[in-house]
């Protein structure tokens, strides 16, 4: 069955152009996102056209119909206040991790390398399990890392700073901990020892309320919008789909 808003045709052809923006783990699911999006893109439209909202283009028609129809108030300051304190790890500047590693590489997509040098970052630390005292030294002899110029000390990194797999293993870590098995990246096998955690500090009201007031307005516009779509959908004539949980990108 084709897919119609009221009267109104949405093309296969434009929902398969449309699934490039709707990258899903399935092939189906990436079609019906994108067509859920064309549907209440094409809602949108007529709406405006029926309220008479121009704009230079259909995206500045939607801008200002939705602007226009859908209040979003601002947070006032006891909101922020109040999400601040009920928030207070959101709150607080990053961690700081003293940490020293040794890297043996490999390139992602070289099984063999990848299996290599596994073997190789098991090896150093069963040396380095029976003498921790030799971090520096191997790290000087065997890391593929720059680091190993100051035996495989990085200094200071904080959140952010390193590939996702190596900043878990640092926040599962205690000070002075090196890690009991290799840490594997796209990079390849860290041998990973934990100098030092600095812990972040609390961040005062005043420097987050802007940030608090900005979440809180995306929040709460994103509720009224999902309102107000619902609102267009239940007066329309849709055929061909289904729109009940959809998650079109104008709905979250």
């Amino acid at each position: 069955m084709s897919i119609t808003v009221n009267g109104v045709e949405i093309a296969e052809s434009a929902v398969h152009a449309e699934m490039q923006h709707h990258p899903a783990p399935s092939r189906e699911r990436a079609e019906h996102q994108a067509a859920v999006a064309l549907v209440i893109r094409e809602l949108l439209l007529q709406e405006a056209g029926r309220l008479g909202v121009e704009g230079a283009d259909d995206d500045a028609r939607i801008a200002a119909l939705v602007a226009r129809e859908v209040e979003t108030p601002e947070a006032d300051e006891a909101s922020c206040r109040r999400y601040f304190d009920a928030n207070p790890a959101r709150f607080r500047s990053a961690d700081l991790f003293e940490v020293a590693h040794i890297l043996r590489m490999a390139p992602p997509e070289d099984a063999e390398a990848r299996a290599r040098a596994r073997a190789e970052a098991q090896a150093l630390l069963a040396e380095l399990k029976a003498d921790p005292g030799r971090f520096a030294e191997l790290a000087r002899e065997h890391s593929d890392c720059p680091s190993k110029m100051t035996g495989g000390n990085l200094g200071q990194v904080s959140q952010g700073q390193t590939v996702p797999e190596f900043e878990q293993a640092l926040f599962a870590m205690q000070e002075g901990e090196l890690r009991d098995e290799p840490v594997e990246t796209r990079f390849g096998f860290h041998l990973v020892r934990l100098e030092r955690r600095i812990q972040g500090a609390p961040l005062p009201f005043d420097a987050v309320r802007e940030q608090i007031a900005s979440f809180l307005r995306d929040s709460v516009q994103r509720m009224a919008l999902h309102q107000y779509l619902r609102i267009l959908i239940g007066r329309a004539e849709i055929t061909g789909i289904e729109l009940e949980g959809a998650d079109s990108p104008l709905v979250q």
